[in-house]
């Protein structure tokens, strides 16, 4: 990690108390976004854990790499949220902190309506699954698009997932989102606000923003399999001589031009280009033809090696990445020597470089802070917010209403 003395990092969100109530990636991931812009968000989980605490991956004791990577810098209460006493508890730390963020939907003990009614400036976030009121998640979400039919080989007949699940970090930032701009409501007009982000919808306008779904909307034609091609322009992988893979990506003509130049094949694309009567400044006819100009780059690429090929393209306006795997990533320098990454020492997973927030604020990245086991702030959380006497909070311990951590553990 490098030395360098940065400012300590702003926290626009100072005092903004938010209760989350979740499982999985798009509320978890909300709620360490409004964290690390300095919110005090409080995640309720039920006693035990919910059925994220424990997901995959996992560490050696069992203990999930998966949730503490998604609510680092947040404080946990666990309580008995099926009884009456366990609701009532969470519906005053919700009415205090007049911010709820939520992918469990249905409960009527904190729904919209029902918090409104205790703390009327309420800002109530609800993720679903589905537009119509429906269950969903990021990958049924994500065949029911079309992308698993258009990710993969061209010649391959069966549906591809693709592994990053996109909708869910998507919905994530959106919910973040939406709490900022309902903040900014309220301090305009004191209002609260009822927001509701279906994943499907979130998964629907991305579709349509990027063209997926207009052009069969408009043009009629349906995207095809393009393997690792790049749709609309030059874009494809290679192998290096010593069978290393590189990604290479031409999208202007001055990108194309030195593409062209590295690899020695200027004067055989000019007379491609003649033959096929196409204009390879246009990124258009570069794609059409896309197949042609593959096998013309790939003689450069399979008589260099890795290193040269890297040297020869860092040299030139070319936009290329050599693939890599996670362990690669784990050791490369742009994870040790990024300031997004600090070293965590995160209770129950180990030492390891975490990311923060993954933006500079005046200059500096918000730290990552190691995630609480499920239930850890229990009794701070109630004593700090409701004012509760350490007798009554014991009596809450004891009656099974709330619960600390089990242990000091994640089981």
């Amino acid at each position: 990690m490098t030395d360098s003395v940065v400012p300590a990092p702003a926290q626009p969100l100072a005092g903004i108390r938010i209760v989350e109530i979740s499982s999985f990636v798009a509320v978890p991931l909300a709620g360490m976004t409004l964290t690390q812009l300095g919110a005090e968000v409080i995640r309720v989980d039920p006693i035990g854990g919910a059925a994220d605490y424990r997901r995959w991956p996992v560490t050696a004791a069992g203990d999930s790499i998966y949730w503490a990577g998604l609510n680092k810098g947040k404080r946990s209460v666990a309580a008995d949220l099926r009884s009456p006493a366990g609701q009532e508890l969470v519906q005053r730390l919700i009415a205090d902190a007049g911010v709820l963020i939520t992918n469990v939907a249905g409960r009527h003990w904190h729904s919209y309506d029902t918090l409104a009614s205790m703390r009327p400036d309420l800002i109530h976030v609800e993720v679903s699954g589905r537009g119509d009121g429906g269950t969903g998640v990021d990958y049924t979400v994500n065949a029911s698009l079309g992308f698993p039919m258009v990710t993969g080989p061209a010649d391959l007949a069966t549906p591809v997932n693709h592994v990053l699940p996109a909708w869910d970090v998507a919905c994530g930032l959106y919910a973040a989102l939406a709490v900022t701009s309902a903040l900014r409501h309220r301090d305009a007009t004191g209002e609260g606000q009822r927001i509701s982000i279906p994943l499907e919808n979130v998964a629907l306008a991305t579709a349509g923003n990027l063209g997926f779904l207009t052009e069969v909307l408009v043009n009629g034609t349906e995207r095809q399999r393009i393997g690792n091609s790049l749709y609309g322009t030059y874009g494809h992988n290679f192998t290096s001589s010593d069978g290393a893979a590189f990604m290479v990506v031409a999208l202007t003509p001055r990108h194309f031009r030195d593409l062209t130049e590295v690899t020695g094949t200027t004067k055989a694309v000019a007379a491609l280009a003649e033959a096929l009567g196409a204009d390879f400044t246009d990124e258009g006819d570069r794609y059409r033809h896309r197949d042609a100009l593959t096998g013309l780059f790939t003689v450069w690429f399979c008589e260099h090696t890795a290193e040269e090929i890297a040297a020869a393209l860092a040299g030139t306006s070319v936009l290329w990445e050599r693939y890599r795997s996670f362990a690669d990533l784990a050791t490369d320098r742009r994870v040790t020597d990024n300031p997004l990454f600090t070293e965590l020492d995160q209770p129950r997973i180990g030492r390891h470089l975490a990311p923060g927030l993954p933006m500079a604020i005046d200059g500096a990245y918000p730290p990552a802070v190691s995630a609480p086991a499920v239930g850890d702030d229990t009794a701070a959380v109630l004593a700090d917010w409701l004012n509760l006497p350490a007798d009554d909070v014991n009596a809450l311990l004891a009656a099974g209403t709330v619960a600390g951590p089990v242990d000091g553990t994640a089981r």
